[in-house]
C-alpha cells in the first residue's frame, strides 16, 4: 500500500508539480490550497507525511503545524518556505516540523527529503523496527526508553515526543558518554546532508532538554561540548 502524502500550498503550480513527482515516485497524494483545508485533511485523513507551505491563506503553516502537535498528531511535517529567514525556519522546527526546504527547490530534492523522513519515522508505525533483542527498555537516570514501542518515560511519566525527537533521544542514549558532532547527528538521525545547517540539531536538542532537564541552563543529561557538539551523560548522584 502506497504512502499517503498531503501537500498544502496555495500556489497551484507548485501543488501540481509536487503531486506529479510524488505520484511518479509511488506515493498517493492529497492536496489542499489553504491552511484550514490542510489542517482538516490532516486530522481526518491521517496522511503519512505533510508537505506544508509556510505562507498560506486562512491559517498559516506555523499555525497548522502548531495545531497538529497540540492535537498529539505526530505526523511528519516537511515545511516549505519562500523566506530566507532563519527565524521562520527555527520557529517551524520549534513548533514540531521535522524538516524544511526553502523555495525554489527541485522536485527531486523534495522526494529525497520525504523518503528520508519516512524511512526514519517508520519505527513509529512498527515498520522495520530495530529493537533490542529482549525488548528491554534502555535506562539512564530517570529516563527510560522502549525502542520497540517507540515510547519514552521520564520520572515514570510518558514524554510527548515527535518522531524526530524520539530518534534523536534514542541515538544520544545509545551513544552515552561519546561526543557527537552536529554533522554526525545530521547524518545519522536525519539520514542525509543538511549542507552544514546545524541549527536544526540545536533546536531539537533544546526541545529534549525542556522535557528531561530540571534546569535547561545547567543540563545534567545532554551536555554541550563547545566547538564539537553534544554528549549524553548519566547524571551524577549527589
Amino acid at each position: 500500500m502506497s504512502k499517503k502524502i498531503l501537500v498544502v500550498d496555495d500556489e497551484q503550480s507548485i501543488v501540481t508539480l509536487l503531486q506529479y513527482n510524488l505520484e511518479q515516485a509511488g506515493y498517493s497524494v492529497i492536496t489542499a490550497l489553504d491552511g484550514e483545508e490542510g489542517l482538516r485533511a490532516a486530522v481526518e485523513l491521517r496522511p503519512d507525511l505533510v508537505v506544508l507551505d509556510l505562507m498560506l491563506p486562512k491559517l498559516d503553516g506555523l499555525e497548522v503545524c502548531k495545531q497538529l502537535r497540540q492535537q498529539k498528531l505526530n505526523i511528519p511535517i516537511l515545511m516549505l518556505t519562500a523566506k530566507d529567514d532563519e527565524f521562520d525556519k527555527v520557529l517551524g522546527l520549534e513548533l514540531g516540523a521535522d524538516d524544511y526546504l526553502t523555495k525554489p527547490f527541485s522536485p527531486r530534492e523534495v522526494v529525497a527529503r520525504i523518503k528520508a523522513i519516512l524511512r526514519r519515522s517508520q519505527l513509529s508505525n512498527g515498520i522495520e523496527s530495530q529493537v533490542d533483542q529482549e525488548n528491554q527498555p534502555l535506562k539512564i537516570g530517570d529516563l527510560k526508553i522502549f525502542p520497540d514501542r517507540y515510547e519514552a518515560y521520564f520520572d515514570e511519566e510518558q514524554l510527548e515526543l515527535t518522531p524526530k525527537e524520539f530518534e534523536l533521544l534514542l541515538y544520544l542514549l545509545k551513544n552515552k558518554g561519546r561526543v557527537l558532532t552536529r554533522d554526525q547527528l545530521l547524518s545519522t538521525v536525519w539520514n542525509y546532508d543538511f549542507a552544514g545547517d546545524s541549527r536544526i540539531v540545536d533546536v531539537h536538542i533544546s526541545h529534549l532538554r525542556e522535557k528531561i532537564e530540571q534546569d535547561t541552563k545547567k543540563p545534567l543529561y545532554i551536555k554541550t561540548i563547545r566547538g564539537l557538539g553534544y554528549k549524553f551523560e548519566e547524571p551524577k548522584k549527589e
